[in-house]
């Protein structure tokens, strides 16, 4: 018996009249199996057939009813859920400002423009002024013009303060040596270590980042009084803290960088 005539346990065989099971002619049974393995087989590459194009079906069909987002790729970072754009910095603090902001500083008179002019700090800080058709002039306590103001001449500017540029509402004419003194500022150099020191009284439970900013007639009382006391730095802005205090911001020197102001608008204290 060869390999086509094994007894197939799903194979029923017929016996002709008058003869049994057994003595069915050879010649067929190779036949019969080789039809039910071929018939076995079609049937097996068409379930398999069917199964594939039921896979690809069901895959076009994830991937059409899905919205389509694509993964970050190397070097690339998925933002966090609910991240989102905002102007300005550290969000979470009410100093983080998401533009200019009323402040000033006290100097010297430099180039003289169309649209405005320049002066430098007692620290050696370049700032930028930029005048309006509203903005006024002082001499003293007396209001003078725009041509009041020439090179050379020690000046107090309040105003919108944009890092070091300023665009004023008032410009006071000082006297020689009127600002204060400016002995006890650190002035900015580059690659120095920040200095840290605390001097005066710091408002009890204050942290930086609290507070509200302020503007109008407060903030440039603060302004004057804080750069009166440290002249050389540029305030860019003023914020009221919880006990009614006021802490001026001070930037472009190297210390002190926070002074405070009292309610009378006295400095009690700076770091």
């Amino acid at each position: 018996m060869n390999v086509h005539e094994a007894t197939d346990p799903h194979e029923t065989l017929s016996a002709e009249p008058g003869s049994s099971a057994t003595s069915a002619p050879p010649a067929q049974r190779p036949g019969v199996r080789r039809l039910l393995s071929n018939r076995r087989g079609r049937w097996v590459v068409a379930a398999a057939l069917l199964l594939s194009v039921g896979g690809v079906s069901a895959g076009l069909a994830a991937s059409s009813s899905s919205p389509s987002s694509p993964s970050p790729t190397a070097g690339q970072v998925a933002p966090a859920a609910g991240a989102g754009g905002g102007a300005g910095f550290g969000r979470g603090g009410s100093n983080a400002r998401s533009g200019p902001a009323t402040g000033g500083a006290v100097g010297t008179v430099g180039s003289m423009s169309s649209s405005g002019f320049t002066m430098t700090t007692s620290a050696g800080q370049q700032v930028t002024v930029n005048e309006a058709s509203s903005t006024t002039y002082q001499n003293g306590t007396s209001a003078t013009s725009a041509s009041a103001i020439t090179a050379g001449q020690p000046v107090l500017v309040l105003g919108m303060t944009n890092g070091t540029t300023i665009t004023a509402t008032q410009v006071s004419v000082q006297p020689a040596g009127g600002s204060g003194s400016a002995t006890a500022v650190v002035p900015f150099q580059r690659g120095a270590p920040t200095t840290s020191k605390q001097v005066g009284q710091i408002p009890a439970n204050y942290s930086q980042g609290s507070g509200t900013i302020v503007g109008g007639t407060a903030a440039n009382k603060a302004t004057e009084a804080a750069l009166a006391a440290y002249p050389g730095g540029v305030v860019d802005r003023v914020v009221q803290l919880s006990n009614g205090d006021y802490e001026v911001h001070n930037i472009g020197v190297n210390w002190p960088h926070h002074i405070f102001v009292d309610q009378s608008f006295n400095v009690v204290g700076a770091n």
